[in-house]
């Protein structure tokens, strides 16, 4: 590589390498060699391993949450927000989402950036449903039911059959109208 790379070229490396190797493969050396650069371009970034997976898990932040949510508010009024995200949520690769939640079990750092992401995550659902004209109460139960399906399903390996995995999340958008 002759660039200079930038922050976001390695945090994305980051992100890659985590999700294909799980957070122990998060070092200096081997992310350099992978990216074709000596590990002075790692440490001219960061100043150690540890600076450098805190910033990781800033970036799945973003990548994760904000950046799904703010996609999302583009949608004109009378698009159904909640719906595209169930599709997409139920639909989308779900490696990293594993690799940081495994992370966490190990990490304090990484678990306070799950429970983050889950809780901005649950609070938007819960935002979404108020919005279609759902109470406080059941669009906070539901919101939550809704994150724990997901939640399951992003941690099962198991793929189901589209038809079986269509109907589960017809039955979702079905919890979602009023």
């Amino acid at each position: 590589m002759t660039e200079q790379l930038s922050v976001k070229d390695w945090l994305d490396q980051g992100l890659k390498t985590l999700a294909r190797r799980g957070f122990t493969a998060l070092k200096a050396e081997p992310l350099a060699k992978a990216m074709g650069v000596s590990r002075g371009s790692f440490y001219w970034h960061f100043a150690d391993i540890g600076a450098y997976r805190a910033a990781v898990l800033t970036h799945w932040r973003e990548v994760a949450a904000e950046q799904v949510i703010a996609e999302l508010e583009t949608i004109p009024e009378g698009g159904d927000a909640l719906a595209l995200l169930l599709r997409r949520a139920f639909s989308a690769r779900l490696a990293l989402e594993r690799a940081v939640r495994s992370w966490a079990t190990a990490d304090a750092v990484a678990r306070a950036a799950v429970l983050e992401v889950d809780q901005r995550r649950i609070g938007y659902i819960e935002t979404l449903l108020r919005q279609a004209g759902f109470d406080d109460d059941v669009a906070r139960g539901r919101a939550q039911i809704f994150y724990w399906a997901f939640i399951g399903y992003a941690l099962s390996e198991q793929a189901l059959p589209k038809p079986r995995q269509q109907a589960a999340i017809d039955e979702l958008l079905r919890m979602a109208k009023r």
